[in-house]
């Protein structure tokens, strides 16, 4: 009877480890988007081939969830579409029209996906879509760099990324210039830092 109740009370100890040990298995983490340190930078064709322009957007947001113990993460990024710069006053409001951008009616421009191909912890693309004036297009980047480390400042645990995809402009309904023989080939440039969320 003594060996019975010894057996149950190890049985009971291991479900009540495994019940407080559960808890403190590493969970997904939030990191918000710094604005600051993080702009969405593109090159397009300029009247096809005479040279290549860039630009950025000055202004965007939104998070980053990893997941290291599951070699996972979300990424969703939001973009103000009036912060467009081309480093050209008559372009940038040009580009926000109803020809290009059509800001009016589509302020913002999206991208969500998720983390995937992860080495040694760190992701190496995202696989998502675009969505750019109402459409939505797949959009794979390849993620260049990825590291995370404290902020010297903060004090907490910044990530920061440089990812790169390419796409269709025309396939969002940009397609200002094609009958003049521009390529709708534009190249994407994230630099991307967020912060870890404070719990």
């Amino acid at each position: 009877m003594t060996g019975a109740r010894s057996n149950a009370a190890t049985a009971a100890s291991l479900v009540l480890a495994a019940a407080v040990a559960a808890p403190l298995a590493a969970a997904p983490v939030v990191y918000e988007v710094d604005a600051s340190h993080t702009f969405p930078s593109f090159a397009a064709d300029h009247q096809g081939g005479l040279s290549l322009w860039r630009g950025k957007f000055n202004r965007s947001s939104g998070q980053i969830i990893l997941d290291r113990e599951a070699n996972a993460g979300i990424v969703e990024i939001t973009v103000d579409v009036s912060s467009i710069d081309f480093g050209h006053d008559k372009l940038n409001e040009e580009a926000l029209g109803p020809k290009m951008f059509d800001a009016t009616r589509f302020p913002t421009a999206t991208y969500k996906g998720a983390l995937e191909g992860f080495r040694d912890g760190q992701p190496t693309k995202v696989v998502g879509t675009l969505t750019m004036r109402g459409i939505a297009q797949p959009l794979t980047l390849t993620i260049d760099t990825f590291l995370c480390k404290p902020h010297f400042m903060l004090k907490r645990e910044v990530c920061g990324a440089n990812a790169r995809g390419e796409f269709d402009r025309a396939a969002f309904g940009l397609a200002y210039g094609k009958a003049f023989g521009f390529d709708m080939a534009v190249t994407l440039e994230i630099q991307v830092e967020a912060i870890r969320r404070a719990e």
